[in-house]
């Protein structure tokens, strides 16, 4: 492991290693097949540093508005001691539950130098909790939990609560964006559901590492969100066993790095060769050069998710990838990787590859179709 972090370090520069989050590492579902991105947060690079300096950052993902009434929501579903999350967990679960031993690890200290205490703290409360042998109900608020990346361990500081009931512990979720006659944005329970399987990764990892069942950590999820335009909050449970299965491959994949360093060119860095300011000083065309050692898989949804995307969808579209006209366009066109391919099997200038027959005359008939319909416009 040492030489492989020899090399993740090379391949990083001297900068410090840029820390995960929850929200990091769900992104790592939503592109398994990239292997720049996968040996970039192997590495902990500052992508969002790597995008500034090429000119391409991605925008803020969030508004302060929406961040300030996600902050403000949340402060209402916790008040006076989770009352009211009491509440909401007391209807959801259908328990006859009248109270809950609270806990706020915020408590300890909310710097990052913290981080370490705050995760010894969560650790104990969290093991005496499953310990205990009284069916002790326990709701922990701001617990840090640790996850292994790559080898490393990674603190996850989570705006969720982990509730204990009966042995079982349940990951809370809370988001600011509003369910509408029982319903939400498909797109924002999913990334809420991803961003939460780490959580439970986590927590189950805590368990499993002092000999505990793992499974004593619920696969459901407990959402809480605005019931229609109001702001009083309601509960759901989803079922993220899918999203846990598709994080821990990633991370998986993460701890066998090795083959994709094997096959970039030898002294391949992404050093900012930052000076004394803080400031990089790499040559950006030298940089852009090392980027592309990496293969990249680019895909719209990237823009959502990764602080490169720019970057990556410049370099696609110079080189005319399928990627970039999105995953359905992709699938459909499946075995041709370059418009430009696309469009000479469509406009016949360009004989199919045996696999490639049916393809090319759906591609003739939609360019005759549009054709004949541009003639007689």
């Amino acid at each position: 492991m040492s030489l492989l972090n020899d090399r993740l370090d090379a391949l990083r520069g001297p900068a410090p290693a840029k820390g995960h989050d929850a929200r990091t590492l769900a992104a790592l579902t939503t592109n398994p097949g990239c292997a720049r991105r996968a040996l970039m947060d192997a590495a902990g690079v500052d992508k969002d540093a790597i995008a500034v300096h090429l000119g391409k950052p991605r925008p803020l993902a969030k508004s302060s508005i929406a961040l300030r009434n996600g902050a403000v929501f949340e402060q209402k579903v916790k008040a006076d001691g989770g009352a009211e999350l009491l509440r909401l967990l007391r209807d959801v679960l259908g328990l006859p539950l009248h109270e809950a031993a609270h806990t706020d690890l915020a408590a300890v200290g909310s710097q990052d130098a913290s981080l370490p205490v705050r995760h010894a703290y969560t650790r104990t409360a969290v093991l005496e909790a499953a310990r205990s042998p009284r069916s002790v109900r326990t709701l922990l608020d701001h617990p840090i939990l640790q996850l292994t990346v790559a080898g490393h361990p990674v603190y996850l500081e989570p705006d969720v609560v982990a509730f204990q009931v009966d042995g079982v512990f349940h990951i809370i979720e809370i988001k600011s964006f509003a369910v509408l006659d029982g319903r939400a944005d498909p797109a924002k329970v999913a990334a809420a559901v991803t961003q939460a399987a780490a959580y439970v990764i986590a927590l189950r990892e805590l368990f499993e590492s002092e000999g505990l069942d793992g499974d004593n950590v619920s696969h459901d999820i407990i959402l809480i969100t605005p019931r229609n335009f109001s702001r009083n909050p309601t509960a759901s449970i989803v079922d993220a066993r899918k999203k846990i299965a598709a994080l821990t491959r990633q991370l998986n994949r993460l701890t066998r790095i090795g083959p994709l360093l094997d096959a970039l060119p030898p002294h391949t860095t992404f050093d900012l060769a930052l000076d004394r300011g803080e400031r990089p000083t790499r040559d950006a065309k030298d940089l852009t050069a090392a980027l592309q050692t990496a293969p990249a898989r680019y895909t719209p949804t990237c823009r959502h998710f990764c602080d490169l995307a720019y970057v990556c969808r410049s370099e696609a579209r110079d080189e005319g990838l399928i990627d970039v006209l999105g995953s359905d366009i992709r699938d459909d066109l499946g075995g041709v990787d370059h418009i430009s391919t696309a469009l000479r099997l469509a406009d016949d200038t360009r004989r199919p590859a045996p696999d490639q027959v049916d393809l090319a005359a759906a591609l003739r008939h939609a360019h005759a179709v549009r054709t004949h319909l541009r003639e007689s416009a």
